[in-house]
């Protein structure tokens, strides 16, 4: 089949060099060369995207039950990768995060008052200065989110359980950070592992 291919091309290319074989270069407005260098230059994969489609497909299926319309779980994941990689989190640790907290509820709420996929609490919106952010968004709550789990996870020098138990709030209790091992070991890891 390749063989098949670099005859045809062999051959194209022939019968348009004869056909175009007197005809001079066309001169060619250097912006032009300029813009089309710029174009193609943006349209390369790297194999971050790549790698990135590749966890969006898997994880795609694992989400169906919960969320059916494939447009709007396919940007929530998208979100989620962004969001998780930009605060230097695993994606599927923000996965069983909100696995635990919401179940991808973006319009969740807590009995105490948290809000949103990743249950962030309202008075952190005074704290910041940002009172009108609508934490019921999915990107804003995901920014919150995962910028509370980093600094936590930083605080605590690595310790992932004692990170996720400041994250919830309840700092001398272990259940918490059990139900996200949980839901990451059992529902989450096994997606990207396959």
């Amino acid at each position: 089949m390749v063989f098949n291919r670099v005859i045809l091309g062999i051959c194209v290319w022939a019968v348009c060099a004869a056909a175009h074989g007197d005809r001079p270069t066309p001169r060619v407005d250097p912006a032009l060369v300029a813009a089309l260098k710029q174009a193609v230059e943006d349209v390369r994969d790297t194999p971050e995207q790549l790698d990135t489609m590749v966890w969006l497909a898997k994880v795609s299926a694992g989400l169906a039950s919960r969320i059916p319309d494939p447009f709007y779980r396919i940007h929530l994941l998208q979100l989620i990768h962004e969001e998780a990689r930009r605060a230097g989190l695993d994606p599927e640790l923000v996965l069983a995060v909100i696995h635990v907290e919401s179940r991808f509820d973006r319009f969740a709420v807590s009995p105490s008052g948290a809000r949103g996929l990743m249950q962030i609490m309202p008075f952190w919106k005074k704290e910041i200065g940002h009172p009108d952010d609508n934490l019921f968004t999915p990107r804003t709550s995901l920014r919150y989110g995962c910028t509370i789990l980093r600094y936590y996870l930083d605080l605590k020098r690595g310790k992932l359980a004692a990170a996720l138990a400041a994250y919830n709030g309840s700092p001398d209790k272990k259940d918490y950070a059990d139900k996200v091992y949980v839901a990451l070991r059992d529902r989450w890891q096994p997606l990207v592992a396959k």
